[in-house]
């Protein structure tokens, strides 16, 4: 098995706090998953497809979705593993990556790669002698073996194949008399085997029949797999089981007197290996593996001897720590089946380093042991009901749907409150918008400059063509205050805090000169700026920010700067910033209202006043864009062919006064069809991504009249012309992506 462990291992501190986008890069700059899946995963395009589910059984309508997540921190036979999980219980991820957190302090997991051997039965009835049946059948052993290796040879060449018999006697409790089953043994190598097990059974059946005399009846596989036993075994040193409120001994004697009653009393071993499953059939599921079969062998197995009984094993060692070990049956497979057609689970292969069937299988038992034991701990510490509340109010927080930025401060409320119900989390997220109102009012002597979104003409513009922009409202706050020994600019949202001077690089040092010019000499003073939208994002952030400072510092020193100052000051900044922007930012972010921005006409720009609100959706692609890069890239293009491409910003130019005139008359319709058409020059430009393009069509293929890249391109987000912008967010946000839905008037 390949490692899946090239950085940092199973280990990425702090995993469950990033956003979905960014647990997908982060296992890719790891190695762990390759670059094609990873961009599978962020444009939602790995997911099973209706027409392929439709092959799989029958009467399909649809397809059912699972969350697929991943837990953290395994070491097994000292191979870091990162285990892909669906499952929709909450808490199983949790449990598993603190589990195998733990265990590293006791050199990990350790675990045996069973012989992927299937069994089938060939049940024999109509008999006279039993026994002398039995006799006959051994005596036959070979030519049975033989005859059943000759259905499937291709195996036998990979090494595995027919590899023995054997026989028993059982009475037939309703009919009654005797009948004898003979048992067929197949390693079944990487393969799940059931087809090929069940091919072998009826090929053997007539040379059965000829054997015995007697009438072969039901000749079908065993899910009985118990000559594919997996043994996993762990060591928790007692000091790692410390936790808050219990010593580590009392955890340890806690997890063994919890087990012995699992091994004592089937009600509970009903449950206890109930949450040894929740572990593996979450892999067999992410592995595209019959979960169903492999439960069967599991509670088979627990009451082999008569009596149903717990799978696991937890016992104090000599030197005082805890040892659990697992003995489970384990019959999976590698290729065939779901592998070769469901995408998601070729990439939980691919995150398990690709291993062999009997190497996942290794991988199933001790993901089966590490969820018993966090179950148990769980139970004999602060109780499982505790340690599910805050997941489950995770759920309902999302059920009630919490905005991003109240979700976490809502599932705390809801915990405390020990009200976890949908109807809760609403009431709390409408008290704390009213809270966050008057924290609002109170902030009243901040000032605050617009986003932009461009709409039509991005680049073009550069080179004297129109562009069209409108404003996103309040992309920045500001605030300024006099005093200190030098100047500073704080983004406290960014980490951010320099001090402004003459040299200090980009925005800052550009901030710098600006302010030498407007406030007093010597004088000295704090810009506090509190963004409300992602930098990088190709939706103005960086021209509001100027605004929102110069702004914040006319206020403060009473300099009375009007728009028109604003904007001039604002645009020295944006080249600081941005090299050769074309002020269509800074004057968006200024004036808040939508217009028609050329260079080198008299006068530069003109208002345009919408017929109706446009809906948009904007679709933020994760993917930071460099505007500067952007724009030198494109530059680069022009210089080597100045005449084709000065025709390709006219053509960008013209869909851009259509696209204008189609606002003013209130025609959506084209206005989105616009979008598709200057979309498609802009890809020509180089300007668009992978992640820009997936989620341009996912807007296009959920009812979107248009949809395009915004902005500089090269990352950043998209934006789209929907009525039903709910509809497209949602597709976005099962896809991975971040959207919101804004409604643009012709000013803010």
């Amino acid at each position: 098995m390949a490692s899946n462990a090239v950085n940092s291992g199973s280990r990425i501190p702090d995993f469950f706090k990033l956003s979905v986008r960014e647990r997908i890069e982060a296992l890719e700059s790891r190695g762990l998953i390759e670059t094609a899946d990873a961009r599978k995963l962020l444009s939602g395009s790995s997911t099973l497809k209706v027409n392929t589910a439709d092959r799989m059984i029958e009467n399909v309508i649809g397809v059912h979705g699972l969350p697929f997540g991943v837990a953290l921190n395994f070491l097994i036979n000292d191979r870091d593993t990162v285990v892909p999980l669906v499952v929709e219980e909450p808490s199983i991820v949790a449990g598993l990556s603190g589990a195998a957190r733990l265990a590293r302090a006791g050199g990990g997991f350790f675990c045996n790669a069973p012989d992927p051997v299937l069994s089938g039965q060939v049940q024999i009835v109509g008999l006279e002698n039993p026994a002398k049946t039995c006799e006959s059948l051994l005596a036959a052993r070979d030519r049975i073996l033989a005859e059943a290796n000759a259905l499937h040879p291709k195996m036998v060449k990979r090494g595995g194949g027919a590899l023995d018999i054997s026989v028993d006697v059982l009475r037939a409790q309703e009919t009654g008399g005797d009948m004898v089953v003979l048992y067929l043994h197949v390693d079944t190598r990487d393969a799940m085997g059931a087809n090929l097990v069940n091919t072998m059974c009826e090929g053997i059946a007539p040379l059965i029949a000829s054997v015995t005399g007697g009438r072969t009846h039901l000749r079908i596989l065993s899910n009985l797999s118990d000559r594919s036993i997996v043994t996993a075994t762990v060591r928790f040193p007692v000091d790692a089981l410390l936790t808050k409120g219990f010593s580590g001994e009392q955890v340890r004697d806690g997890i063994v007197l919890a087990n012995d009653l699992a091994l004592a009393d089937p009600y509970r071993a009903a449950t206890h290996n109930k949450g040894i499953m929740n572990g593996v059939d979450a892999v067999a599921i992410a592995t595209g593996n019959d979960w169903r079969a492999i439960e069967a062998a599991a509670h088979a197995y627990a009451a082999r001897d008569g009596r149903y009984r717990g799978l696991t094993h937890w016992y104090r060692t000599a030197e005082g720590d805890l040892a659990g070990e697992i003995r489970i049956p384990m019959k999976v497979g590698t290729v065939g089946g779901s592998l070769e057609t469901n995408p998601m689970v070729r990439i939980s292969h691919h995150l398990l380093g690709s291993p062999s069937a009997p190497e996942l299988a290794g991988i199933m038992g001790v993901v089966g042991l590490a969820q018993n034991f966090a179950a148990l701990r769980s139970l004999s510490t602060r109780g499982i009901q505790a340690n599910h509340m805050k997941l489950h109010a995770r759920s309902v927080a999302s059920t009630a749907g919490v905005p991003d930025h109240l979700f976490d401060k809502i599932v705390d409320a809801l915990v405390d409150s020990g009200e976890i119900k949908v109807w809760k989390a609403e009431a709390l997220v409408s008290e704390m918008k009213v809270q966050s109102e008057a924290k609002l009012a109170a902030e009243s002597s901040r000032v605050s400059a617009c986003g932009k979104v461009i709409l039509l003409g991005e680049h073009a513009v550069v080179y004297g063509q129109p562009a069209f922009a409108a404003p996103l409202p309040i992309a920045i706050e500001a605030e300024a205050s006099r005093g200190g020994r030098s100047s500073r600019l704080i983004i406290a949202d960014w980490n951010h805090d320099v001090e402004l001077k003459a040299d200090t690089p980009g925005f800052g040092g550009a901030l710098f000169r600006v302010m030498q010019k407007l406030i007093p000499q010597g004088d000295a003073g704090t810009i506090q700026l509190f963004p409300h939208v992602p930098p990088g994002m190709g939706l103005g952030g960086s021209a509001a920010m100027a605004v929102a400072a110069l702004r914040a510092i006319s206020d403060t020193w009473r300099l009375g700067l009007d728009n028109e100052a604003i904007n001039t000051h604002a645009f020295e900044l944006e080249t600081a910033a941005h090299g050769s922007p074309s002020g269509v930012d800074n004057t968006v972010a200024t004036f808040g209202r939508a217009l028609r921005f050329q260079r080198g006409t008299t006068p530069p720009m003109s208002f345009v006043e919408f017929a109706q609100p446009l809906p948009l959706v904007i679709g933020l692609s994760g993917e930071p864009g460099s505007t500067a890069t952007t724009v030198a890239a494109v530059r680069a293009r022009h210089d080597r062919d100045p005449a084709r491409y000065l025709r390709l910003f006219a053509e960008i130019g013209s869909l851009t006064d259509e696209g204008i005139a189609a606002a003013k008359s209130g025609d959506a319709h084209l206005l989105g069809e616009l979008f598709n058409l200057c979309h498609g020059l802009l890809n020509a430009l180089g300007l668009s991504t992978p992640a820009l393009e997936s989620m341009i069509h996912i807007a296009r293929s959920n009812g979107a009249a248009g949809a395009k890249l915004t902005g500089g391109g090269g990352g950043g987000a998209m934006v789209a012309l929907a009525d039903d912008q709910s509809r497209v967010v949602d597709a976005l946000g099962e896809a991975g992506f971040s959207a919101f839905a804004v409604t643009i008037h012709s000013a803010v």
